[in-house]
């Protein structure tokens, strides 16, 4: 929340404690008996209520207290119940639903004590209940209404980053298989008019002849069409990570999704490949999760093991994990994500095992050995 929002609700809040406060010394003034103290408890109960953002159930209590020792004093009629209502529907409001019921008891039961014992008392105290139903009632429906507002937003948010994500898989994708078009192409066909000049040099040069330069020409144009169409395959086959796991976990916490990130063993720079896999697993797996995980906590877990010397190959875990909704008895369809993930772990030789865990929620846990990446 930016300083200039936060000057506004604080101003806000100032006025409505100082509108509060004028309705109430009025309407005080005007009832019978009414004395210094009486309004002195009426401006402090409405004073409270600039402070409702900050302490919400302080300023219920309050209210409250302020107002039933008013009542009890005074005896005035229902609007002296101001203060009390606004404190009543802003507690309501963050959820402290028993506190403002509570509270609103015991400032009708006050009010009923202290009441003359007729029939205009009795209507009274039945229009102060309404009153105070509806502030709870009002309360908890701008509460309900506010967080509506903010899953709408994250909704938004994260549909923004998703669509971020899937236009990047498909520029990698469409440029993997321009890559594997060239190559199948034109890499084979220049290598043949390559290798057929090559020959040709090659049987001149033995016969005795003079080599044509055209014929040289194309040997070296051809080997120079080679060197540019390996540097432009390297090119388009360059699907490197945009960040690290640590930036994904922390673009995820600022999207609302609450993840924790714990890296173990001998940290170290990894092969190209297994850096860019585990990258794309961790994006993926914490985009499934704010999808279809819900108000979940999520654990992302890296575990670079330790270095071997006996000429084993180390490995690399990856395990993310959420406490979602997730059934084992009924496995999610496997989709894109998910293939994609597959096909990247079976090409480095290394396992993925993903599904709902027994507990609830859903689990990715993939090894990648390190050597074999290289």
């Amino acid at each position: 929340m930016s300083g200039r929002q936060i000057d506004r609700e604080r101003i806000a809040d100032g006025v409505l404690a100082a509108v509060v406060g004028a309705l109430g010394t009025a309407v005080a003034a005007f009832d019978d008996g009414t004395t210094a103290l009486d309004h002195v408890l009426v401006l402090l109960a409405s004073a409270a209520l600039a402070f409702h953002r900050a302490a919400p159930r302080a300023v219920l209590a309050a209210a409250v207290v302020l107002g039933t020792a008013y009542v009890v004093h005074a005896d005035p009629g229902p609007l002296c119940a101001l203060p009390v209502l606004g404190a009543v529907h802003t507690a309501a409001r963050v959820g402290h639903r028993g506190l403002a019921a509570a509270g609103s008891a015991v400032f009708l039961a006050g009010y009923v004590a202290t009441g003359p014992g007729t029939q205009n008392a009795a209507e009274r105290a039945g229009l102060l209940a309404g009153w105070f139903l509806c502030a709870v009632v009002t309360g908890l429906a701008d509460r309900n209404w506010q967080a509506y507002l903010r899953q709408t937003e994250q909704r938004a948010l994260e549909a923004e980053r998703t669509r971020e994500e899937a236009a990047l898989r498909r520029a990698g994708e469409e440029r993997l298989r321009i890559a594997r078009e060239l190559h199948d192409s034109l890499t084979h066909s220049i290598s043949i008019v390559k290798l057929q000049a090559g020959v040709a040099v090659h049987l001149a040069r033995k016969r005795g002849d003079e080599v044509p330069p055209a014929l040289l020409a194309i040997q070296e144009a051809s080997g120079e069409a080679m060197r540019e169409l390996r540097s432009a395959l390297q090119v388009l086959r360059a699907d490197e990570p945009t960040g690290t796991p640590a930036q994904l976990v922390e673009r995820a916490r600022a999207a609302g999704l609450a993840v924790d990130l714990l890296v173990t063993g001998d940290e170290r720079p990894l092969p190209r490949g297994v850096d860019r896999a585990a990258y794309r697993i961790v994006q993926e797996a914490l985009t499934n999760a704010a999808r279809h995980a819900g108000p979940a906590e999520v654990r992302v877990r890296i575990d670079y093991g330790t270095r071997k010397t006996s000429g084993q190959p180390g490995e690399l875990t990856t395990a993310v994990d959420d406490d979602g909704g997730a059934d084992p008895d009924r496995p999610p369809v496997p989709g894109t994500g998910l293939t994609g993930m597959r096909e990247r772990v079976a090409a480095l030789g290394g396992t993925l095992r993903a599904a709902p865990r027994p507990e609830g929620g859903f689990s990715v846990h993939v090894r990648l050995p390190l050597e074999e990446a290289v």
